[in-house]
């Protein structure tokens, strides 16, 4: 369970004259954006109360602009004020901010505004698939893979998938190779200080447990990763030096 959770009740209300100049319909559509806390403190995690993807079994990382050119609810969101990356899950949007000078307090409304408008359009939230998109998901079971990774792909996907996507965040296999599992984290988990606990003491510990051929899972980064975490650090001294009101 999260340290803090916040309702957000959105009421959008409109109202048009019929034929008859007596009668004035009206119709009201609700949005309840609820919001989670995450480990990362540079991220929050934003649950609509409806679907967010037609397809659940893939999920949408934005790290930039550039990457969100499929997904014109990323672009909108990208226009608010402090954010730096966007993660879409089945039934929830995962926010990053950019600095942790950045206050949350101020970026909400436009957040939660931008959803509520987005959501209730009916637009998709993706437009087009990229050609790794359309590919088979990183757990799917190939005719080619052996019995080991199998069993890795089906434990990330039934256990550790669910467990992952709660806090905000995702996991992407890689591959297996000389007894070494490769992992990318996304959304909450990019940068988190949790990151690394739950690769060594959660993910690798359960997969050792069922699957003894695996020696190590290492978490694999890239350049927005290492920026990320850069931020972090700089807002967990900061919190050390008690400079953060």
């Amino acid at each position: 369970m999260f340290n803090s959770r916040s309702l957000f009740r959105v009421l959008q209300s409109a109202s048009r004259l019929s034929n008859n100049p007596g009668i004035q319909p009206s119709f009201s559509r609700s949005l309840f954006i609820q919001v989670q806390d995450t480990p990362n403190p540079m991220t929050l995690k934003f649950l609509p109360g409806q679907q967010v993807l037609d397809d659940g079994s893939r999920t949408f990382n934005f790290a930039t602009v550039s990457e969100a050119k499929q997904s014109p609810l990323a672009l909108q969101l990208f226009r608010v004020d402090g954010v730096k990356g966007v993660f879409f899950g089945e039934d929830f949007i995962t926010i990053t901010k950019n600095s942790e000078d950045t206050e949350w307090s101020l970026m909400k409304p436009d957040i939660f505004a931008t959803i509520m408008d987005f959501l209730q359009s009916g637009k998709p939230v993706i437009t087009e698939l990229s050609a790794a998109d359309q590919e088979p998901s990183d757990t799917t079971i190939l005719p080619h893979d052996d019995d080991v990774v199998a069993m890795i792909k089906e434990l990330l996907e039934s256990r550790v998938r669910p467990m992952v996507q709660e806090d905000g965040g995702d996991i992407t296999y890689l591959g297996f190779e000389d007894g070494v599992v490769n992992l990318k984290l996304k959304g909450s988990c990019t940068g988190c200080p949790s990151s690394s606990v739950t690769l060594k003491s959660g993910i690798k510990n359960m997969l050792q447990f069922y699957v003894p051929e695996v020696k190590d899972v290492v978490e694999v980064k890239d350049e927005a990763d290492d920026l990320v975490e850069e931020q972090l650090k700089k807002f967990e001294k900061t919190l050390g030096e008690g400079k953060l009101d």
